[in-house]
């Protein structure tokens, strides 16, 4: 089963849980969702009525928590602790796998002090077993790691939820992408008319080329058969037939 179908699946099953759950008895849907090692989604969690009926009261607290585990970062979590439950230690890895998704939509080179710094990592060793185990393993990254530059260089992350205020900047860049392409494909389509016009060149002179050949050989086929018949038409050469019919 690829990535997408068990997030879906996964997701399915949380909002369920979470519709017929309120208050404080969302606190352990919440957690399980966080902490499961499978989920890396939780805007349609966000969206359940039961959830969003959360803020404001004295259980908002689950609510911060899913909010962090959708937009924020490990280090989001270290600024607001005090105000925070303490995670579990299957939260504090899902927290850190989702802080390399969001270095990864900005930088496709991580620096190796920077990941350390942001994922609360000591050394190299930890970290790159980190990225192998936790993210490529796991399939949210892929990439090559670097040990000469000291850096991981993505090649594929799974996308984040999206941020409050994103989809306007989203849409910008889709409009963006949209339009190189466009203009890519303008770019595509005039080298294919080139090329064919070339081509009608290219076939138009080999034409020519043998047009041209076939006419030598067309001269020459006439300058050989003048050498035979000139001597023929000499007076000697009219005499010599003569006799050779009268014999």
């Amino acid at each position: 089963m690829d990535i997408e179908q068990k997030q879906a699946e996964l997701i399915d099953h949380f909002v369920n849980q979470a519709s017929v759950q309120k208050g404080s008895a969302l606190g352990s849907v919440i957690v399980e969702a966080t902490s499961h090692p499978s989920l890396f989604a939780f805007s349609e969690i966000l969206a359940v009525s039961t959830v969003a009926e959360l803020e404001g009261t004295e259980n908002s607290v689950y609510l911060e928590v899913l909010q962090l585990f959708a937009h924020g970062t490990w280090s989001d979590y270290k600024s607001n602790s005090v105000s925070l439950p303490q995670l579990v230690p299957d939260q504090v890895l899902k927290l850190k796998q989702l802080t390399v998704l969001t270095l990864a939509e900005t930088k496709k080179v991580l620096p190796y002090d920077q990941l350390m710094l942001e994922l609360d990592v000591t050394n190299v060793r930890e970290l790159e077993d980190f990225l192998i185990n936790e993210c490529m393993y796991v399939g949210i990254v892929r990439g090559k790691l670097d040990q000469l530059r000291r850096c991981f260089e993505v090649q594929f992350a799974a996308g984040r939820d999206l941020r409050p205020g994103q989809l306007g900047s989203m849409i910008q860049t889709l409009s963006k992408w949209l339009g190189t392409s466009d203009n890519l494909l303008i770019s595509i389509q005039e080298k294919i008319k080139w090329a064919d016009m070339m081509s009608e060149l290219d076939k138009k002179h080999q034409k020519e080329v043998e047009d041209r050949v076939e006419d030598v050989k067309k001269s020459l086929s006439l300058k050989k058969l003048h050498t035979v018949i000139r001597p023929m038409l000499t007076s000697e050469g009219l005499r010599r037939s003569t006799l050779n019919l009268v014999e």
